[in-house]
Order: C-alpha cells, then sequence, then structure tokens
C-alpha cells in the first residue's frame, strides 16, 4: 500500500513539475513573441541633408486606433535583427512603455553598420554649420523631421533615450533640438573621452584594449555583418598579459588590419586602427579629444526639451558623463526640466529585469531597476509626450539612492544643499584624522614596475571591467605598496553626498608617477553574508567595499594640455576629484582611504620616468621608483547634515 501511494505521489510530482515547466515555456514563448505579435516592423532608409541615407527599423503598433510618440534611440552598436520578418524580442526603453504602445525607432548612426557614411568615433558638434555641414546634432534633427513626416498614427511628439555611446547620442539629440523633441533621457552618457571611458584623468584604461577595434576599425559601406574582429590575447590571465608584453608600442600590431579594399594579392598592404592611432598620437588634451566633448556644447539646450539624466554611483564606464551632463544643463538652462536620477548599478544595471539587485559581490536589494523602469523612467516619458498627467511632474528634481543605507533619497537639487565641507588628513599610523599633523612627515613605499597593484584578484580577461567597483580591497590593503588611512570605528552615522576632493602632498625619486586614491566602506567583523552570489572565497565580514575610486597621472596635475614631469624628491602638490558619492558609513564601520601609483591592467602601467608620449615610451623608460605620501596631505568629503 506505501509503496502504490508514493508511486502514485511521485507520478503526481512529476506531472505537476512538467506542466509548471510548460506553462513558463509558454509564458516565456509569449513575452518573446510580443513584439511580433503587436507590433508591425518598416526598415527604411532616412536621407541626410549632405545626401548620406541612414538605416532605421520602426516598430508601430497594430492597433491604430489611436495616435502614439516616438521613441528614438540611435547606436552604433546594429539596429539588428535587420530583415522585414525578424523582429527584437524587447523594443523601447522598457517592457511597460512597449506593452503600453509607443512608436520605437532605431537607428543606425552615420558609417556604422546599414548606413552609409564614414563613423567618426564621438563625432564632434560644429558650431554655426554651413547648410551641407553635418554632426550628430543634424543627423537627429534630419531623422526627426522625416520621422513626424512620414510615420502614420504618430502625435508629433519624439523622446529620445540610451545607453552608454546610444546615451550620447540621446545627449546630442538634446542640443540644437528639433521642435518635436520633448524628451530625452541619456543614460549612462558619453561626456568627454579624455575622462570618460577609455580614459580617466589622462591614464589610459589598458582594460578597455579589446574594445578598441569595435570603434576603430574602418569601413565605408553598409554591413549587416560585423566588419571588425576583437583581438585574442589566449590567455585568461590579462595582468600577465599585459605585463609580458611590457609598453604599451608592443601592443600595435594588434591593431593593423588588411585592407579589404585592395588587391587581394598585395597581402602586406595593412591600414591602422583609426581609433588606437587617434589614442596613441594625441596623449595630452588637445583640439583632437576637446573637439569630442560634449559638456562644453549643454548651453544649447533648449527648454522646450526635457532631460531625465540616468546613472549607476558604481559604472566603471560613463560616470563623469551623466555627472557632468546634468550639471552642465542645470548651469546654462535654469529653466529646464532637468532631472538626475542615480541609483546603485553598474553600467546600465536600471534597464535589467533581475529582481535581485547586486553589483559585483554587493547586493543593494530588490526590483531596484523594475521600479525605476516602471515609476520613474515610464512616468517622465509618457509626462512628456502622452500627457498622462495633466498638473506637474511628480518626480524629483534629484532621485539618488544611498548605497550605505540601501535607500532613495529625494533632493530639489544635486548634489544638496544641507551638505558641510569636512577635511581628514593621512595621518601617519594608518589614521585618518580631523586633526592636522603639527609637522609634515613622509610615508614612503617602492612603487615596482614589474610588480603593479591589480586592481582585482580575479584571474579573468573582460571586455570592458564592471565589477571591481564594488570588489573587497583587503587584497589590495595588505600590501606594502598601498597607503591605508582610515577613522576609528563609527559612533554615528557619517553620510557623503556630492563630489570629493583628495589634496595629496608627494614626491618621488622618479620623474613621473600616478596617484590613485580609493575610499572604503569597512564593514564590522560580525557582519552576517547577505548574498548567495558572493564569491566563495570572500565573506561579508570586515568586507572592504569600495565606494569612490579615481586616478590622476601625475603629469597631467596642472594641465591636461601640458604635461610636466614631477622634480626628483621634490614635495609637490597632486589634487585628484573624485567623482560624486551618495553613501552612509554606518554607525560601527570605518572610513578608509587607500593611496597607491599603480592600478593594473585597469589603466596602463606608467614608466615612472617622464616622456613626451608614454605610448611611445621604451622598456628602458621604465623604472622601480620610491613614492612618499606626506601627512599634510588631505581629503575633502561634503557630509549631510
Amino acid at each position: 500500500m506505501k509503496k502504490h501511494f508514493f508511486s502514485t505521489l511521485l507520478f503526481l510530482l512529476v506531472v505537476c513539475s512538467c506542466t509548471s515547466n510548460k506553462k513558463s515555456l509558454i509564458i516565456e514563448e509569449n513575452e518573446n513573441n510580443y513584439v511580433k505579435e503587436n507590433y508591425e516592423k518598416k526598415e527604411v532608409k532616412i536621407t541626410m541633408r549632405d545626401g548620406i541615407k541612414l538605416h532605421a527599423t520602426i516598430y508601430s503598433p497594430k492597433d491604430t486606433s489611436k495616435k502614439y510618440p516616438i521613441l528614438l534611440q540611435r547606436t552604433p552598436y546594429s539596429c539588428r535583427p535587420y530583415g522585414k520578418n525578424k523582429f527584437k524580442d524587447k523594443i523601447g526603453p522598457n517592457i511597460t512603455l512597449m506593452k503600453e504602445g509607443n512608436i520605437i525607432v532605431y537607428e543606425d548612426v552615420r558609417g556604422r553598420w546599414m548606413s552609409e557614411g564614414v563613423y567618426d568615433n564621438m563625432r564632434a558638434y560644429i558650431p554655426n554649420k554651413t547648410e551641407k555641414q553635418t554632426d550628430e546634432t543634424t543627423d537627429t534633427y534630419d531623422t526627426i523631421d522625416w520621422l513626424v513626416k512620414n510615420v502614420s498614427n504618430n502625435n508629433g511628439k519624439v523622446g529620445t533615450w540610451g545607453i552608454s555611446y546610444p546615451g550620447h547620442y540621446a545627449t546630442m539629440s538634446t542640443i540644437d533640438a528639433h521642435p518635436a523633441l520633448k524628451a530625452a533621457s541619456p543614460q549612462a552618457c558619453i561626456g568627454d573621452f579624455f575622462f570618460d571611458d577609455f580614459h580617466h584623468n589622462g591614464a589610459f584604461l589598458l582594460s578597455y584594449f579589446r574594445a578598441i577595434s569595435l570603434f576603430g576599425t574602418y569601413k565605408d559601406q553598409p554591413t549587416n555583418v560585423a566588419w571588425y574582429q576583437f583581438p585574442e590575447m589566449k590567455t585568461q590571465d590579462q595582468y600577465q598579459f599585459f605585463l609580458d608584453k611590457g609598453p604599451i608600442k608592443n601592443l600595435n600590431n594588434y591593431f593593423k588590419y588588411s585592407d579589404t579594399s585592395i588587391d587581394k594579392d598585395d597581402s602586406k598592404k595593412l591600414i591602422d586602427d583609426f581609433f588606437w592611432k587617434e589614442i596613441t598620437e594625441h596623449p595630452n588634451y588637445d583640439s583632437v579629444w576637446e573637439s569630442k566633448g560634449v559638456i562644453q556644447h549643454l548651453n544649447k539646450v533648449p527648454s522646450n526639451v526635457a532631460t531625465m539624466v540616468v546613472g549607476g554611483w558604481f559604472d566603471a564606464e560613463d560616470l563623469y558623463g551623466p555627472l557632468e551632463t546634468y550639471k552642465a544643463i542645470e548651469k546654462y538652462q535654469t529653466e529646464n526640466n532637468n532631472i538626475l536620477v542615480f541609483g546603485p548599478w553598474d553600467h546600465g544595471g536600471w534597464s535589467r529585469d533581475k529582481v535581485k539587485n547586486t553589483v559585483g559581490n554587493y547586493y543593494f536589494g530588490d526590483s531596484i531597476s523594475l521600479n525605476f523602469q516602471k515609476n520613474i523612467e515610464t512616468k517622465f516619458f509618457n509626462h512628456f509626450l502622452k500627457n498622462k498627467e495633466t498638473n506637474s511632474l511628480s518626480l524629483p528634481e534629484a532621485y539618488v539612492f544611498d548605497t550605505g543605507k540601501k535607500k532613495w533619497q529625494s533632493y530639489d537639487t544635486w548634489p544638496p544643499k544641507n551638505t558641510n565641507k569636512q577635511i581628514f588628513f593621512l595621518s601617519d599610523n594608518q589614521k585618518l584624522s580631523t586633526t592636522p599633523h603639527s609637522k609634515s612627515k613622509s610615508i614612503n613605499f617602492i612603487s615596482d614596475v614589474k610588480k603593479p597593484v591589480p586592481y582585482s584578484e580575479d584571474i579573468k580577461t573582460v571586455f570592458t571591467p564592471r565589477k571591481y567597483m564594488t570588489d573587497d580591497q583587503r587584497f589590495a590593503a595588505r600590501r606594502p605598496d598601498v597607503l591605508v588611512f582610515e577613522t576609528e570605528v563609527l559612533n554615528n552615522d557619517v553620510t557623503l553626498a556630492g563630489d570629493i576632493l583628495a589634496k595629496l602632498k608627494v614626491a618621488t625619486t622618479g620623474t613621473a608617477a600616478d596617484w590613485i586614491v580609493k575610499v572604503i566602506d569597512v564593514h564590522p567583523h560580525d557582519l552576517e553574508d547577505n548574498n548567495d552570489e558572493m564569491q566563495k572565497h570572500l565573506k561579508l565580514s570586515n568586507y572592504h567595499l569600495m565606494v569612490r575610486s579615481e586616478v590622476m597621472r601625475g603629469r597631467f596635475r596642472n594641465s591636461f594640455s601640458k604635461p610636466e614631469p614631477f622634480i626628483p624628491n621634490k614635495k609637490t602638490n597632486v589634487n585628484i576629484k573624485l567623482q560624486d558619492i551618495f553613501h552612509t558609513f554606518k554607525k560601527g564601520h570605518k572610513i578608509q582611504v587607500q593611496v597607491q601609483s599603480t592600478w593594473f591592467p585597469l589603466i596602463d602601467l606608467n614608466p615612472q620616468t617622464f616622456v613626451n608620449n608614454i605610448y611611445k615610451a621604451n622598456k628602458e623608460d621604465f623604472k622601480t621608483q620610491i613614492h612618499s605620501v606626506f601627512t599634510d596631505s588631505t581629503i575633502e568629503f561634503n557630509i549631510a547634515k
């Protein structure tokens, strides 16, 4: 009897499981088919003012009983899938906006994929253009003009959005904007290539090595297949790979490609990756980089364009861009509707549909991204494009997530006004103190070019680095070439809100050096783990959470356009601005600051001998040096009242 009972029970469990799995598959299939079942797809060529044709894919709701706004994303990453009967699984900024019904348009930007023309990485804005001159603002204007005149059932209102590079194009859409553009959401938007993505304060992010060819491989004809190839490293140990390669110039051969436009028999003919050449030939902040910047042109955003700038506090790629974009619009356009949203995300994390929100090993809560999509992003676009709210927009000026308290806060401005500046001194005996020394002392360490400080203890290669932004920094704190300064255990919560300024007093036996400052939340020893996705060798007990970090290439300490050497053994000022932060160091935690001179291979290795162009440095230029940090060095925090 028992045997029969358990056999029957097992059978029922299997049937229930199969039925449940089948239902899940049906739901998933229905979700994947939603776009195809509810939208018409059309591919068009839109002619720009200079005659170049750009490829666009238009998804229009099948329900034609009402009119819809247009949501436009311009991208260098492709409108795929191409073909009338091939559909994306999801379209638009989020699922809610997709299901509510909007006309969703994707466009390959000039010179990318199926669009004509030649691509320029961060194409410079041209003020006072002639009639036929083009840049990204004119291409956007001409695209919007064509869409509102030719797409059926549109209500004459357009919004733009995008993350990362598409976020940059969303920013560009606001400059000299088309009258139909009513709302734009630049998200993780690039602001300036000397401070975003491939550079930080002039230091080259060597960890972006594999991404170079994506942007610098030349093409001049439309294509629906990739024309670029990523470098093969043939190892999982990127630290050792770059250390073995030596000077950056030894990487040049990875960025020389066969010219497919010439006779196949001429196999020796190679062309340079134009972006790699741009990087290596322009080591300083010259007219090339300055012209590509967008921040200085945000005084040309008209008041009829509302903006919602979105970013992640732990975005390793584009942190400078969204913060400076928001601040520039606030500075230049005081009457504009301009909103800032910053959450506990890495690059683009707010667009994902995971319930559990983690960055690397660190857990911040549940449904944070889903809440943003439904209650912030959707509300923003609907208000300005559909007039769903007749009253004023019920969103705060700044909606920011406290990454220590793990909760959202609303402010009338960012940074908030109710802060006090507090100065901490980098004291001896590893103390971070509010009391200055009566006499300055030097703290010395050896910076060995053969054993640089790793930015991560992981053994892996990356396309672009991300998780290190919340990595446990214990491994670095225990190295002799990383200086540590920390407070006593806090008796009260301390909330940092706004930017951070490190004012280092340093010296070196060499003539060149990089300086890296990290701000770290040291957790109590008695904390229990709360994230089953944390790497197995780590514990939340005594976790050293990096909450902000930045590098300053020492040669640029006084000017990014006019580098200068250090005078050996001379005490020198090096100021490092760290990007904004909103983090509460809770009672029982400690505030720690780490200072080091290598961060490898996140950034390239400084020779520690001054050369005119680091990208052309020779092996013999790289020298181990002794660096000093003096105890009258300070770090300034903006502390919320």
